[in-house]
């Protein structure tokens, strides 16, 4: 781990400058609004190790698929997000010298992100190689209120320079794919230009795919006045922006305040996009900083009002969680189902920016129940518009009649993917988007959902599982072979536990869902059987079947469900045999290795257990967690918070509190070695959903909302809002007071806390 930031209840802050761990930093302090943002990188040119990028959401690139073996069924192109250009550069220019902070001497720094007011702020003094001392304080914002702007504030104090001091508020265009991959060109430069006040560019991905333009405005300021000035015009073929010179003595302040506006074609039309843009930037210059400013913090406070959690007696805890939550809505807005969530956010290239069942197993639940907006539902209604893709794909590995089975990776509902024992096998994603339907509609309490667009993916997946099951004539049952579960590090294993079980609880959701509408609905049950050509009598008759006679692995001795054919066969041994130097796994051990060992990447048995744990017992649930826990590295960040709300329900709080931490601060304190790729952010709702669901015990049970809630030793209390069928909720657990549960809005709600019924907010 590195431990390296200053533990801050609403910011993150480091002092002094840690050139060994800047790719880190520059992913913790990333900043974002859900629909632009951009690694935490220095606004100034740094020559050292670094990495750059800035994204825009929606914006996707076709790349070739690259595999060294073809397979029937691998997808023609992989899609990613790419590095748009970067739209905040600042370059500062003494007479003959540039700032760089990898040449210059560096003697004091400081960088703040706060998360409270979604600012980040850098401090430094700095001397240049011939001796010219410069105090810098730096303001960076991606506006939280109006999404196409990003502002910056670079203010300059000569400490004892005398001579021009020349800024340059700058685009740089990123017309490459970065070295790393392949070095080809990715984006076309379609226009660019300067007036006195605004400059723009105007650029279009190689295949034409989507356009983005950018447009910069400024001011300029002397001793804090805005001051005459006379700009050099820049436009190069990759840069477009201003140089600004301005006579300074020691003592002297310059300020500028560059306002950027960030448009693209998915929301306005390409023909006025330049239009557009240079009128936002404008208009953001004409409003001022202040102002802008000002209604930034305020949609950062009305976020911060419904989603905060407040931990006592626990700073690193109560830092960590902030973190997560402010990361999670820096990513995404839920305003548009057009959208997803990509597992680095806009803190990295890794996994291409694109949508995998992270989103369906952390993020959807998160959204249930911390917010009132319909974020989850939009976030459904994105999987329900790629339902045609899901059926393509589906045929595509041959298996047809309207089945369905969702990509592991996609932006635009295509599979991308291109590695077969996850592509055709990790088919357990299927089940986790029909999970999230039902959970939606238990959370809500309404099947509006489920009539209007929820049946019809629920139906297309159990087509798909109805296929893709065996039936064994030597067992007399129903199962799934050549799979990989949740366990990466298990690949091609007959009857995952998880992938049959889940299977089985799909079609049991699905029948009981149609049987619902078809009585509750008929309208909408008739519509549905149209469109999807549904054969009640025929399709549920198979359905039922299956569900009788599904091969369920276990182990009576030992009393636990065996992960996979073949699991028991290996040797079993727990994690504390491996060499603290051997750990991250997949970063030192060969692949060969792995897979013959039995240590477990994340929870797979326990996830399920986890997600259908109204159907397993306290014991089930402690035999089953003894066994695997112990095996398990947690090399998926989909791991820690799934084992600590299962440590938490079976009593032991000192391993669920460790997870919680794990979860909590797994970026923060780079616990997988991994944070300068860039964030674990669709992985980030784990850390709430850890006390909610492991600390706090929360349920549905047969409409009702139950709290079992429990302390960790070292807290004195915790408070958190709830969003539950309409109200919202403020449940408060302290030693000295208990549980309290007011209701803030709505109407009167009955739930249970540790069993009794207790009427809120008469």
């Amino acid at each position: 781990m590195k431990q390296y930031l200053i533990t801050d209840e609403w910011s993150i802050r480091e002092d002094g400058f840690h050139s060994d761990y800047l790719r880190m930093t520059e992913s913790i302090f990333s900043l974002g609004n859900g629909r632009i943002g951009q690694r935490g990188n220095f606004e100034e040119p740094y020559s050292s190790d670094s990495y750059p990028a800035c994204f825009v959401a929606g914006v996707p690139y076709l790349d070739k698929t690259r595999t060294g073996w073809w397979k029937n069924g691998f997808p023609t192109y992989y899609t990613r997000i790419p590095r748009a250009a970067n739209w905040s550069r600042i370059r500062l220019r003494l007479f003959d010298e540039e700032l760089d902070l990898a040449r210059w001497g560096i003697d004091s720094y400081a960088r703040e992100l706060s998360m409270r007011r979604g600012i980040a702020y850098r401090d430094m003094e700095v001397t240049s190689p011939r001796g010219k001392g410069l105090r810098i304080h730096v303001e960076h914002l991606t506006h939280m209120a109006r999404p196409d702007l990003c502002l910056v504030k670079y203010q300059v104090t000569s400490l004892n320079y005398t001579g021009k001091l020349s800024l340059m508020p700058l685009i740089e265009a990123n017309l490459k794919d970065h070295s790393e991959v392949t070095g080809e060109r990715v984006w076309n430069l379609l226009s660019e230009g300067t007036t006195p006040h605004v400059a723009y560019m105007h650029t279009q991905t190689r295949h034409e795919d989507a356009q983005v333009c950018y447009a910069l405005s400024y001011r300029v300021g002397k001793n804090h006045r805005e001051t005459p000035h006379s700009p050099i015009r820049i436009e190069k073929e990759d840069t477009i922006g201003f140089s600004v010179g301005i006579d300074v003595k020691p003592g002297d302040t310059v300020s500028l305040e560059s306002y950027v506006a960030i448009a693209s074609s998915l929301y306005y039309e390409r023909k006025s996009l330049v239009g557009t843009c240079t009128e936002l930037a404008t208009h953001a210059r004409a409003e001022g900083w202040d102002t802008l400013m000002e209604e930034h913090c305020r949609a950062w406070e009305d976020i911060w009002d419904e989603a905060d959690v407040t931990i006592e007696g626990d700073p690193e805890a109560q830092q960590g969680i902030r973190y997560c939550i402010f990361q999670l809505y820096q990513t995404y807005r839920g305003d548009d189902p057009r959208l997803n969530i990509g597992p680095k956010g806009f803190t990295g290239e890794k996994y291409g920016g694109n949508t995998y069942w992270n989103t369906e197993l952390c993020c959807v639940p998160y959204f249930l129940l911390a917010t009132s907006r319909p974020i989850a539902e939009n976030l459904l209604r994105y999987r329900y518009n790629q339902l045609p893709q899901a059926i393509a794909n589906a045929r595509n590995l041959g298996i047809g009649g309207g089945a369905a089975l969702y990509p592991q990776v996609t932006n635009n509902g295509d599979e991308c993917h291109n590695e077969w024992e996850i592509t055709f096998e990790e088919i357990h994603r299927n089940s986790i988007i029909i999970h999230a339907i039902i959970r939606h509609a238990r959370t809500t309490g309404n099947m509006d959902y489920i009539a209007s667009c929820g049946l019809e993916v629920m139906i297309a997946v159990c087509r798909y599982w109805s296929r893709r099951v065996s039936f064994s004539e030597q067992r007399g049952q129903y199962v799934i072979l050549g799979v990989t579960g949740p366990d990466e590090y298990q690949n091609n294993v007959d009857n995952n536990w998880y992938t049959n079980y889940s299977c089985v609880q799909c079609l049991k959701s699905t029948l009981q869902a149609i049987r619902l509408i078809a009585s509750e609905r008929p309208e909408d049950y008739a519509r549905i059987c149209r469109k999807t050509g549904f054969n009640s009598a025929e399709e549920s008759a198979r359905w039922e079947d299956i569900i009788r006679r599904m091969y369920l692995p276990e182990d009576k001795e030992r009393g636990i469900f065996v992960q996979n054919d073949g699991f028991l066969d290996k040797e079993l041994c727990d994690t504390s045999a491996i060499p603290s130097e051997e750990r991250p796994l997949n970063q030192h051990w060969s692949w060969d290795r792995i897979l013959r060992s039995c240590y477990i990447k994340q929870a797979d048995v326990l996830l399920g257990i986890y997600l259908y744990g109204q159907h397993f017992d306290v014991d089930t649930l402690r035999r089953n967690f003894r066994f695997y826990a112990p095996m398990t590295v947690h090399e998926s960040s989909l791991s820690p918070h799934i084992h600590s709300i299962l440590a938490a329900r079976i009593g032991d709080m000192e391993q669920a509190y460790d997870l919680f931490m794990h979860a909590t601060r797994m970026d923060l304190d780079d616990y997988n070695n991994e944070a300068e790729q860039g964030l674990h952010v669709t992985s980030m709702p784990g850390a709430w959903m850890a006390l909610v669901s492991g600390f706090l015990q929360t349920y549905v049970i047969d409409g009702t909302l139950c709290l079992t809630p429990q302390l960790p030793p070292k807290w004195k209390g915790y408070t958190l809002r709830l969003n539950f069928r309409q109200r919202t909720l403020r449940v408060r657990v302290t030693k000295e007071e208990g549980v309290s549960v007011t209701r803030l809005s709505g109407e009167p709600l009955t739930i249970r806390v540790y069993g009794e019924e207790r009427m809120v907010g008469e």
